[in-house]
Order: structure tokens, then sequence, then C-alpha cells
């Protein structure tokens, strides 16, 4: 394991990655964003409250805004760093060159998995500090936090080894990524329509007792924002249980079907990588 992990492959990543300044300047600059919409927030709530101070239903509703902006800004990044790692080498004719090396394809496609995701779970995990300022006004626990960061983990690394996946079974940059942002736009933006769609028809259905269909929980289990809203308001998941009939949580099953779909990916990464090869 250490020997697939840690090699000239990876180390050569993290150098690129994190030598150059404007990396850290985009950290910088991340934080104060976060930070500047923090303040502003807690600001204009209190300008408007008619008490003048911060209250802590408030600083929920605060720390729902955060957590939704770090989940966009996943799906949203995790498909540019990933969806060209093998075709970005491929078109720059150094593919061979690193497939006559003695590293296997299990630690090439590991290594560029680990090295294109790390830079985003630096974001997420120095962005911890600022959830503090929350802390100060109630309304969260420690837990929440947790329980969003490892959602927002997870998330990371199973997109990013479907980029990784696009990247190897497409020989163009380019390509690959506007089909990894097709897939990640699915996933978090196509399976919530299909979701409100089919929650739609069925409370439309008129009769004296509710309809009840699974359809949508199949739907809303592939949805990462569905997931984390799920895991801030229980409240409204047990009303669409019921409408389901499914009891099993709905984040137990984005986590089943999520890790089916990682394994999924690398093992098909790695046989692609050399497809000619035993």
């Amino acid at each position: 394991m250490k020997h697939m992990m840690m090699n000239p492959v990876l180390n050569k990543e993290f150098m690129l990655r994190f030598r150059s300044p404007k990396s850290f300047l985009g950290l910088l600059f991340y934080l104060l964003a976060i930070a500047l919409i923090i303040v502003g927030f807690i600001f204009i709530q209190s300008m408007t409250s008619l008490q003048g101070f911060f209250k802590p239903n408030q600083s929920r509703e605060l720390f729902m805004i955060m957590s939704f902006m770090q989940l966009a800004l996943i799906l949203f990044i995790t498909p540019g760093l990933t969806a060209g790692v093998i075709s970005s080498e491929r078109e720059r004719q150094t593919l061979n060159i690193l497939l006559t090396t003695t590293q296997s394809s299990t630690s090439i496609i590991m290594s560029k998995l680990v090295s294109s995701v790390s830079y985003l779970l630096l974001l997420i995990i120095a962005s911890l500090p600022l959830y503090s300022i929350v802390f100060l006004y109630g309304g969260i626990s420690p837990g929440q936090v947790l329980q969003n960061l490892a959602l927002y983990m997870f998330t990371i690394i199973v997109y990013g080894a479907v980029g990784v996946l696009l990247s190897t079974l497409i020989r163009k940059t380019i390509v690959s990524i506007v089909t990894a942002y097709g897939v990640t736009l699915f996933l978090a933006g196509g399976t919530a329509f299909i979701t409100l769609i089919l929650t739609s028809y069925i409370q439309g259905i008129p009769g004296n007792t509710p309809a009840v269909n699974p359809a949508p929980y199949f739907a809303a289990m592939l949805n990462p924002p569905i997931i984390l809203f799920s895991l801030m308001q229980p409240d409204y998941m047990e009303e669409f249980s019921r409408m389901t009939g499914i009891e099993f949580p709905l984040w137990g099953s984005f986590l089943i079907s999520y890790i089916i779909l990682f394994f999924a990916a690398i093992v098909w990464s790695i046989k692609k990588l050399r497809p000619n090869m035993k």
C-alpha cells in the first residue's frame, strides 16, 4: 500500500500543484470570500432585526447557506480537476513513457486521483475554522459540521473517480471534461428534477389515501444536494419516507450506491489504462 500511494507519480503531481503561488492565492481568496459572506449575512440580519441581534435560528440558516455553497463548489470544480489527468498525459505523449515505468496501473490511477482531489480537500478543511463564527451564535453542533465534512470528502472522492475514468476512456481532454460536467449535472441536477417531477405527480394523484410510490426515492438517493438537505432537515425526510414507502435512510442508499460507483470507476480505469496488456 505504501509503495502504491507514495511513488514518483504522486510526488510529482503534489509538487506541481502545491508549489505554484496560484494555488495558495486561490485558497486565500476562497477563504476571504467565505468570510465576507458570513460577516455580511450576520451584519444584514442584525440590521434588519427589531431586537438588533443575531438569532440562533438565523445562525442555522447561515450554516445551511455555507453548506450548500461548499457542495456546489465541489460539484463545479471536481470534474475540471480530474477529467484531464490521463487524457492530458496522452495528448502530451507522455503516457507511453509513464506506462513503461515500474509503476502499476493501480498506482498510477490512484496517484492521479489523490493528487487531483487533494487541493479541493485542502479548501474544504481550511474553511472549517470559519464555522467557529457560526458556533458563537449557536443553532448547530460540531457533529453536524463533521457530518457535512464527511459527505463532502466522500462526494469529492467518488466524483473524482468518475472524472479519472472518463479521462482514461476519452482521448481528448476537452471532450472528457465536458462529459464529466454532463455526468455531474445529471447526478446533481437531473436527479433532483426527476425527483421533483415524480413527487409532484404522486401528490397530484386524487384519492382519499396518500399515494405511495418508491420511484422518487431511487432518484433522490443519487443526488448529493438532496442528501445534504436530508441530513440537515430530517423532519422533511420523514414525510418523504411515508410518500415513497421506504423506511431505509436515504443517506444509507446514497452511501451504498456511490461506493459501488467508486469501485466500478476505479476498476474500469485500471483495466482501460493498459487495454492491450494483461
